[in-house]
């Protein structure tokens, strides 16, 4: 009180204003969370890239995120990098009262985090609300298999990729149809915090995605790592050829964005007649680059309807098997496939299964419903 009576003018001003301040960055810190309450079973890299953003984007408090794991390390470290986060000690004490819970746990690990779900709705161990959604971020497993599995009616299944670890990533996703506008909004919300998202009505183009935007950064390191090598057969240094190749992926990348163009107008305009260019897509063209990373992203396809117990008979070149087809299904409470006999299939099942396209044309799959307003070269 003393001291406050012989602030001089200028000083008592400028403790308004720092105050005034302090009150605008309180308000700003203290906005409202998406959810109440995330729960994140499994905190590993893709987990983290949702965690990190949702905190410092002040999108989710710390406190209002739970976290499980088997890895004592791995929640220490996430501990220390986010001091409040809800360290959990089992799944039922991280889903309890929780509105989100995100699995991101490894496909051969999904049926114990449902049988601890399924166990905390029975005996009481934790309160599972009605309302909660189940968000999967994990490859292959249809939403099937999370509303059998866990006995939890609302879910939505997503696919992003390693770029959303820098907030560069691209997640498609869709969910069951009892999620409704508000709901989407908010799960969008939380999957926007580390890239672009697609929303999409039809589940199959999420396994769809996977081959494309999910699996597709390991296509492009791949290529990355070809162009360097050669750039280090050739006699550059690595970290020079590593430069080069790095600005070209990234520079055509955001040409072709900004742009707007077809690639084979922008792969034409650098390409002039009998030149370099010219001599090196002759090269690829003879190897078959286009077919064979077709057929890579077709594979990863089918595989990714094998992880889900459906049937990979899809594509070029495949026809569906007379002997009996793969389905996903629950038999005898695991995610086992089971193996159909054709003969007792109908016919409106089989033409389902016979080819990767779903029951709707694909135009306008892509949707925005979950937002209200949502030359010549010298080469």
């Amino acid at each position: 009180m003393i001291s406050n009576r012989f602030l001089s003018s200028t000083n008592r001003a400028l403790l308004g204003i720092n105050l005034t301040r302090l009150a605008a960055f309180s308000t700003t810190s203290a906005k409202r969370d998406i959810f109440s309450k995330i729960s994140f079973i499994g905190t590993g890299k893709m987990a983290q890239s949702m965690i990190h953003p949702l905190i410092n984007k002040n999108l989710q408090s710390p406190s209002s995120i739970a976290a499980f794991d088997v890895s004592d390390i791995t929640l220490e470290r996430l501990e220390k990098s986010h001091p409040g986060i809800q360290i959990a000690t089992s799944i039922s004490d991280a889903i309890n009262d929780s509105d989100l819970i995100v699995y991101a746990v490894k496909p051969q690990n999904v049926d114990k985090v449902h049988d601890e779900i399924r166990k905390a709705k029975e005996d009481g161990s934790a309160t599972v609300k009605n309302e909660a959604i189940l968000l999967s971020i994990m490859a292959g497993l249809p939403i099937s298999n999370f509303v059998h599995g866990s006995r939890i009616a609302k879910v939505a299944r997503s696919m992003p990729n390693t770029p959303a670890q820098i907030g560069a990533g691209v997640t498609v996703w869709g969910c069951t149809d009892n999620i409704q506008a508000p709901e989407r909004k908010k799960i969008k919300a939380v999957l926007d915090s580390f890239g672009r998202t697609v929303f999409v009505e039809d589940e199959s183009f999420i396994d769809m995605s996977t081959s494309i935007s999910g699996s597709g950064p390991a296509y492009i390191f791949l290529l990355m790592e070809a162009m360097i090598d050669a750039g280090v057969h050739m006699g550059f240094s690595r970290d020079t050829a590593t430069t080069l190749v790095h600005h070209t992926l990234l520079g055509s990348t955001k040409f072709a964005m900004e742009t707007g163009e077809h690639p084979a107008v922008l792969r034409n305009s650098v390409t002039s007649p009998a030149g370099t260019t010219a001599s090196a897509i002759y090269e690829l063209e003879n190897g078959k680059f286009r077919t064979v990373i077709k057929d890579a992203i077709w594979a990863c396809y089918r595989r990714s309807l094998e992880m889900g117990g459906h049937s990979s008979q899809v594509g070029p070149g495949r026809t569906t098997p007379s002997y009996g087809i793969v389905t996903g299904g629950i038999e005898g409470g695991t995610n086992a496939p089971v193996v159909v006999d054709l003969h007792d299939v109908t016919p409106e099942v089989l033409k389902s299964t016979s080819s990767h396209h779903p029951k709707e044309p694909p135009a306008g799959e892509m949707s925005n419903k979950v937002d209200e307003h949502q030359g010549n070269g010298n080469h």
